[in-house]
């Protein structure tokens, strides 16, 4: 995925500025893998036997879903500029995906989709983070 990721950044028409369009690239699959990692691992909670031990889990999951999701598809936009709100998100994804993150791992010894899910969070934290630091 992370090709058709490049590839449509590489074909876009018009000049994409100064951005670091690897960072960005990885930025965006890491997003978009998170999200989908995140409402998987929601609904693993939801099938497991304690999943009322798991309530907590689940919101993070759901909330860091959605903002990887968003913050996917804003990234994927280079008409025009909003830097204001690129890094807003960039902000909001990196602290999501901390929390999630960290969440998932106090759950990983216990549940295997956890484990993969705070890595998932983990890489795009990390992604995340590095993007903005390109970012200036």
């Amino acid at each position: 995925m992370t090709h058709h990721v490049s590839s449509m950044l590489e074909t876009y028409p018009k000049d994409v500025g100064s951005i670091d369009r690897q960072k960005l690239a990885e930025c965006i699959q890491a997003c978009f893998e998170c999200a989908q990692t995140c409402t998987a691992c929601a609904d693993a909670c939801l099938a497991e036997d304690m999943v009322a031990e798991l309530r907590q889990c689940i919101r993070f999951n759901l909330d860091c879903a959605d903002i990887c999701a968003a913050t996917g598809r804003v990234l994927s936009r280079q008409t025009g500029n909003n830097v204001e709100t690129t890094r807003a998100l960039l902000e909001a994804c990196r602290t999501a995906c901390k929390t999630c993150g960290d969440e998932c791992a106090s759950h990983a010894d216990m549940h295997e989709h956890c484990k993969v899910c705070a890595e998932a969070c983990r890489r795009c934290e990390q992604a995340c983070a590095e993007l903005l630091a390109s970012l200036g």
